[in-house]
């Protein structure tokens, strides 16, 4: 009961003209936490001091979310970030921290049912990426945003799964989280300017019981609708670039890794639109996965 007390009075002085005092209303609003944010979205309904006040509190709710964002980052990683859907999960409420996880969840389970009614044992591994290409890209229709490659939005699953538009990397995260769930191989590799999948090969995953140094069989671009190619065009493709080949950029990243990539991708889209407070936000997120590879590059 003081606390609620104590929180309303707090929410009263949000719009004191005196910088020092709302300073101070700030500090104790942060440390209160993500408690303190349906009396400031009841405040900001009420609408009863002005503008000032609605645009403070919104910064206010902004900042908790985000700092509570960061926490939860930081724990995903810390705790061996395993489960890439979580952090993916994670980072969209960055853009949207009220998002339906629930509705996101089911459309992708519904996906990943097509998948699995339409596969056997008897398939090869090429003919299981044929029935996920077709489900994926025929029937669901997801495709490359090729119209607005560079939007924030391509960068949040639950926009995507919406949209069924997105960029390399998004579209390889549906792709390899339904496949992974149907226990098929498929992970991510970190191919500088475009993000792939490779299909590894199941005898050397069972020889070293390592998805990171396993032999891949060949690889998948969900951005031209799950096109199949060798290891011998990637070096083409790195010569076109002028880069060095690097064993990451053929084998399968970790979890941290893909995701520091799609933070880099938000920090290249809102580099573009000049949007400085978005960016430092994403670095601050960035300094959470501090084992994250250093040769992510955006899309």
């Amino acid at each position: 009961m003081q606390e609620k007390h104590q929180l309303s009075s707090l929410i009263q002085l949000i719009d004191d003209p005196d910088d020092h005092v709302f300073e101070q209303v700030r500090t104790e609003l942060l440390a209160m936490g993500e408690v303190a944010i349906p009396n400031l979205e009841e405040a900001w309904e009420s609408n009863l001091f002005g503008l000032v006040f609605q645009q403070r509190i919104e910064q206010l709710i902004h900042e908790i979310q985000f700092e509570s964002l960061l926490t939860n980052l930081k724990a995903w990683a810390d705790a061996g970030a395993s489960n890439l859907l979580d952090g993916v999960i994670i980072l969209n409420r960055y853009q949207y921290p009220d998002f339906d996880q629930e509705a996101m969840l089911k459309k992708l389970e519904q996906i990943q049912q097509d998948i699995w009614i339409e596969l056997n044992t008897n398939l090869t591994a090429f003919e299981q990426v044929k029935v996920i290409n077709h489900i994926l890209f025929e029937i669901y229709g997801f495709s490359g945003n090729t119209a607005d490659y560079h939007s924030p939005k391509n960068s949040f699953l639950s926009v995507v799964l919406e949209t069924k538009k997105g960029n390399p990397l998004s579209l390889s995260l549906i792709y390899s989280i339904i496949a992974q769930n149907l226990d098929l191989p498929i992970y991510g590799v970190n191919l500088p300017r475009h993000f792939i999948l490779g299909y590894l090969d199941r005898f050397s995953l069972y020889k070293t019981n390592d998805i990171y140094t396993s032999d891949v069989l060949f690889y998948i671009n969900p951005f031209s609708k799950g096109t199949v190619f060798s290891g011998k065009e990637i070096d083409y493709f790195l010569e076109q670039l002028k880069m060095e080949p690097k064993k990451s950029f053929y084998q399968p990243a970790k979890n941290t890794t893909i995701l520091k990539r799609a933070l880099n991708n938000l920090e290249y889209s809102y580099r573009k639109v000049g949007n400085e407070e978005r960016i430092r936000e994403v670095h601050r997120m960035m300094e959470q996965l501090k084992d994250a590879s250093s040769e992510d590059e955006q899309a």
